[in-house]
C-alpha cells in the first residue's frame, strides 16, 4: 500500500460524486435547450 492509499483525503462514495456531477450537467444543458426553444417559439 503507497502513501496515497493510507492519507486519504476524501472518504465519500466516488459513484454520489458522479451522479451529482451528471444531474447538474444535465440540468444546465436542458435549462439552455428549453431557453432556446422559448426564444424559438417567440421569435415566429
Amino acid at each position: 500500500m503507497n502513501q496515497f492509499e493510507k492519507n486519504v483525503q476524501s472518504n465519500r462514495n466516488d459513484a454520489i460524486d458522479s451522479g451529482v456531477g451528471f444531474i447538474v450537467s444535465f440540468g444546465f444543458f436542458a435549462t439552455m435547450f428549453v431557453i432556446a426553444t422559448v426564444i424559438q417559439v417567440v421569435g415566429r
